[in-house]
């Protein structure tokens, strides 16, 4: 979509690549979510798998969870933090040609995934499965990135940094470290390398990365996001400014150390196991922290939700974010862990996750940043927003609900034995009682979709509907914390 014609009134920041971005992440929305209602339909129907390797369950699975995170949710990061930046400094992006090619370069890297994984070109890392020449790509835009947030950040007119920008910055700076030491691969080919670490210390480095993928790129960016549009949306000051720089601090500090809890029971040394477990349950403190901290900025104005659905989205999304930081730690434990690992309850546990508290608040921050960086006066229907809202919400429960019980069971199932020491039930027993749950999960995750697809919709008719006469004023965001830090 282009863009440039759709320029607003005089405005000192740059929105253009703003706009850009907020496109794209609606766009590559709906083909992560349709790649995911795909393999949905054939862990219910396998023969939609259609025979062909391109579509098979392996190859189309990667190409899901990199549409959904990388594209989907780092395009909503590159557009939130692009436009909070210069409102909270306030001054415009630094280094306008490599903001531009940050756009560019970045859907260049999605489009060669959703190119290179269908044809099998794998490192088969979990979350880093692209191959060397990508990779590579991945870091020059990610080096510009930095240059150009940071360089906003050093240009500031205020001596002040919201604390939205500290989550930023170090969900930018932190990402880029996990992606460059975990990527260290020998390329034997153009498409085909192998890692630079072998046996359990590459399950070590993988699980360090992609635990902390999960901690950066999906907790401490989309928590900037939180920091900034839930007080502009209510229209309230953040609960504790002092809380989010605790938060913050604990955050950052403690998650980097949690990544062997996806190892349990195997050979990594059983202290380094024990530690990812100890460290992941203190996790829960800075995560509640933070999740209270962003609810309570409703104090004295909760019934703005009962007519401010992209408020719901904001604050439901907390609810998920919660729900899903508990659950992670007690995950953890490696007595809750030998029941649960290998089964769907961890599918469910990434999808309260990455629907509940990754989409919701990347959907809510659209529908308010939108309007603004397109010179409107507001979505075109808030009636579609409500409506996106339940569609969300119910496909987030039906969801996660169906592999918590799956989860369950297959657990169960598995170690269950009889007085003689045998199994009670074969593997294709547990995947034949897991059926209806895989149904209800299709179910939910349609739902979903067409939620995304109501919202592309919405946002259509809201760029190419009437201009507003006046946009909202350029200065920085006034609405004050309660300890009197601008917003």
């Amino acid at each position: 979509m282009n863009t440039n014609n759709l320029s607003t009134t005089s405005s000192p920041y740059n929105y253009q690549v703003v706009r850009q971005f907020a496109i794209m992440t609606v766009v590559w929305g709906i083909v992560g979510m349709l790649v995911g209602v795909i393999l949905a339909s054939q862990l219910t129907w396998p023969q939609l798998n259609l025979g062909l390797p391109w579509t098979h369950f392996g190859r189309l699975r990667p190409l899901h969870t990199n549409s959904v995170i990388f594209a989907f949710g780092g395009c909503a990061l590159f557009a939130s933090s692009y436009y909070v930046v210069q409102r909270t400094c306030p001054t415009t992006l630094f280094a306008p040609a490599l903001v531009k090619f940050t756009f560019w370069g970045w859907q260049a890297v999605i489009v060669s995934a959703a190119i290179t994984l269908p044809l099998g070109y794998t490192s088969s890392k979990e979350y880093a499965e692209l191959e060397w020449p990508i990779d590579i790509l991945i870091v020059l835009v990610w080096i510009s990135y930095a240059i150009v947030f940071l360089g906003t950040l050093a240009k500031r007119k205020t001596s002040h940094i919201y604390v939205a920008n500290w989550f930023f910055a170090a969900f930018i700076l932190a990402v880029a470290i996990l992606h460059v030491i975990n990527s260290a691969a020998m390329p034997v080919s153009f498409f085909k390398s192998y890692s630079a670490y072998a046996g359990t210390t590459d399950a070590m480095v993988q699980w360090w990365y992609g635990h902390n993928a999960v901690g950066f790129f999906l907790t401490a960016g989309f928590l900037g996001m939180m920091y900034y549009f839930v007080p502009k949306q209510a229209g309230q000051p953040v609960y504790s400014y002092r809380l989010s720089i605790v938060h913050f601090w604990a955050l950052v500090a403690i998650y980097i150390w949690a990544g062997p809890h996806h190892l349990h029971y195997t050979t990594l040394p059983d202290w380094a196991q024990s530690l990812g477990m100890v460290m992941s349950l203190i996790l829960l403190a800075p995560s509640w922290g933070g999740m209270i901290n962003g609810i309570m900025t409703l104090s004295g104005a909760w019934d703005k939700l009962r007519t401010d659905p992209i408020l719901r989205f904001l604050i439901v999304s907390l609810s998920f974010y919660g729900m899903s930081t508990f659950e992670g730690p007690m995950m953890s434990i490696k007595t809750v862990n030998s029941l649960s690992h290998y089964t769907d309850w961890t599918i469910g546990h990434v999808h309260s996750g990455a629907l509940g508290w990754v989409a919701m608040i990347s959907i809510g921050t659209m529908y308010h940043l939108i309007p603004k960086v397109f010179g409107k006066d507001g979505m075109y229907s808030i009636g579609l927003i409500t409506f996106h809202f339940w569609l969300s919400t119910v496909g987030t429960v039906l969801y996660i609900a169906s592999m918590w019980v799956n989860g369950l069971m297959q657990g169960l199932m598995w170690r269950a034995y009889n007085t003689d020491g045998t199994l009670t039930y074969t593997f294709a027993q547990s995947v034949e009682a897991s059926y209806p749950g895989y149904l209800v999960r299709f179910i939910g995750g349609f739902i979903f979709f067409f939620g995304m697809l109501v919202m592309a919709c919405n946002v259509w008719k809201t760029i190419y509907g009437k201009n507003v006469d006046t946009e909202e004023t350029a200065s920085p965001a006034t609405v004050a914390t309660s300890e009197g830090v601008a917003l």
